[in-house]
């Protein structure tokens, strides 16, 4: 990738790339469509370009059109479309530099699916904003969130991952809990029903 030498950690969608370099900038490239490579700029770039305003990146995750970073301090910071809040600054508002996630300061893992976005707190709480049709959110609720809302009776998660309208995270002891929906069976309990809050993965 050019120009590309002191990555920390990159992430990837169908349809733009990005990368955390060791200093704390990130960098992206890809489809822009949505403001998803951060650089001001809607167009699209074959080559990496910076994300503006990101000086302590620690790490970063992207979905099809937007991306979101976590920072050294326990913020995020996320950008790109925003049709209904997940960037989690209480608009509805595409934004095509980084801005700030409403209410989270001790973040450690986070993840993003196609228009929702979900953060681990330090102490193990977790909290999503966006998209929350089929629950995807876990706050109990069908109702889209433009600000985070606490996932429903987990206090123990060290890391979480994200599709495009479920969630799953793990918990201390090992044991997986995920939410959201459930057509094929992809939260793993057995059953095709969705779930607006978290159920644990059998076995």
């Amino acid at each position: 990738v050019s120009g590309i030498t002191t990555v920390k950690n990159i992430a990837l969608s169908d349809y733009h790339s990005c990368a955390v370099l060791l200093d704390g900038s990130a960098k992206c490239w890809g489809g822009n469509s949505g403001g998803q490579l951060g650089d001001g700029t809607t167009i699209d770039s074959t080559t990496p370009v910076e994300v503006s305003n990101l000086t302590n990146a620690t790490s970063i995750t992207v979905d099809l059109y937007h991306s979101c970073a976590l920072l050294t301090d326990g913020k995020v910071k996320c950008w790109g479309k925003n049709w209904v809040g997940q960037l989690g600054d209480l608009t509805t508002i595409d934004r095509t530099i980084p801005v700030q996630v409403s209410n989270i300061t001790t973040a450690t893992s986070i993840a993003v699916g196609f228009k929702h976005s979900c953060a681990v707190l330090l102490e193990g709480k977790v909290f999503c904003w966006g998209w929350n049709r089929n629950g995807e959110l876990g706050d109990g609720s069908i109702i889209d969130r433009t600000t985070p809302v606490e996932v429903s009776g987990l206090t123990n998660a060290t890391s979480i991952a994200v599709g495009y309208f479920h969630s799953c995270v793990v918990l201390k002891e090992g044991k997986v809990m995920c939410w959201g929906m459930n057509n094929i069976g992809q939260l793993g309990d057995g059953s095709i029903i969705d779930r607006t809050t978290p159920v644990e993965v059998s076995g």
